[in-house]
């Protein structure tokens, strides 16, 4: 290997272009080589060169984007999956056994939601919901058995703030880890791990990634005996992130602390428009200094990210004309990609969430700000609106 930067005292977007991304020592090529291999030459029985003998355990491409998911949030170790609910389960089997129990937001991923209610509570892990922006909301569901709290900051769809540092230390009070899943925010507008949580986890396929064009999923830890237990668990599992897909996130991550500082410009001119329009009942943006989390938003975040739901006047039916008005906002589920999205929450990301403490309003919308003119984007929010 050529000889490695010091990384120690380097800024988030230098870490960005150049943490685990050392120039290819075979060809001096300046971007990781996509080792689109299965397995690989062994130095004799036992002898792995460089510690690789097939993809599911490690990819070179893979260990790139690993190394440099760990250092954007300060952590000891960074894994990569093949989505971000891939990410979750690995994380729960690895945190959980039957008869242990975990706190859920009330405001949380309709995936998220599903893997608990649906999937792992059938093999005998226990959940409960509270509102995580109370620290004491959360203090009261935990149990003798609580081994996780789990956090959405800001969160999905309501863009609720829970305050990181407070839930760490109420979870180790507990004994319990505290799990935030960060992307919304991203590593760049937010450090989880500096503020005291255990486990960060993303969806690599929304601001990571960037551009709609792939799906991944990601964990970083701060502690290395975790970080070989999650490792551990994502090759026995094997729902790794390909060779591709690990180099598509890696080229995203190159331009993450740029496009955020646009999304969150773009969003706090939207989330402006939308509280001064007349058919619009609410508006949930963290930006806004009316939002009931503004201030730890600020304390805890460099920014107030891309995301933005409104409440429109006039119940459902009026909600998904506006996504069905809508032009250039595209209506489609997902997130954090350089192009903006619509969607009605009740009917697509979250319809898992129907008849439970996590449903949500039937008159939401949820915005994605991408990074077009502000000045485009407004203009078909106001037809939209109509």
């Amino acid at each position: 290997m050529s000889e490695q930067r010091d990384q120690r005292h380097q800024h988030f977007e230098t870490l960005a272009i150049h943490a685990g991304q050392e120039p290819d020592e075979a060809t001096g090529a300046v971007v990781p080589p996509i080792y689109q291999v299965s397995t690989y030459k062994q130095d004799g029985v036992g002898g792995l060169r460089g510690g690789y003998e097939y993809s599911r355990s490690a990819n070179p491409t893979r260990t790139a984007l690993e190394e440099n998911l760990a250092a954007l949030d300060g952590g000891r170790r960074g894994l990569a999956f093949a989505s971000g609910l891939a990410a979750e389960d690995c994380l729960l089997r690895t945190l959980l056994s039957p008869g242990d129990h975990v706190v859920i937001p009330n405001d949380a991923y309709g995936g998220t939601f599903r893997l608990f209610a649906k999937v792992a509570e059938r093999w005998g892990v226990e959940w409960s919901v509270a509102d995580t922006s109370d620290p004491e909301a959360v203090r009261a569901e935990l149990r003798p058995r609580t081994k996780a709290v789990w956090v959405e900051t800001p969160s999905n769809p309501l863009l609720g703030i829970s305050d990181i540092a407070a839930l760490a230390a109420v979870a180790r009070e507990a004994g319990a880890r505290l799990v935030v899943d960060n992307t919304f925010a991203s590593p760049y507008l937010q450090q989880p791990l500096a503020l005291g949580a255990d486990v960060v986890v993303y969806s690599t396929t929304k601001y990571m990634g960037g551009h709609s064009d792939v799906v991944g999923g990601a964990l970083v830890v701060g502690d290395d005996a975790l970080g070989e237990e999650l490792a551990y668990h994502q090759n026995a599992m094997g729902a790794v992130a390909g060779p591709f897909d690990a180099w598509l996130v890696m080229r995203g991550i190159k331009t993450l602390a740029i496009r955020m500082d646009r999304h969150s410009a773009n969003a706090a001119r939207v989330a402006e428009l939308l509280t001064a329009h007349p058919k619009v009942t609410q508006v949930y943006y963290p930006g806004l200094p009316q939002h009931p989390g503004h201030e730890i938003a600020a304390k805890q975040m460099r920014s107030f990210g891309g995301m933005v739901s409104f409440r429109v006047a006039g119940g459902e039916q009026a909600a998904v004309d506006v996504c069905d008005r809508a032009k250039l906002f595209i209506l489609g589920e997902s997130l954090g990609g350089v192009e903006s999205l619509i969607e009605h929450p009740g009917r697509m990301t979250h319809a898992s969430t129907a008849g439970s403490a996590l449903e949500v309003p039937a008159d939401l919308v949820r915005l994605s700000v991408g990074i077009e003119s502000i000045d485009d984007l407004l203009a078909d929010l106001t037809q939209a609106l109509g």
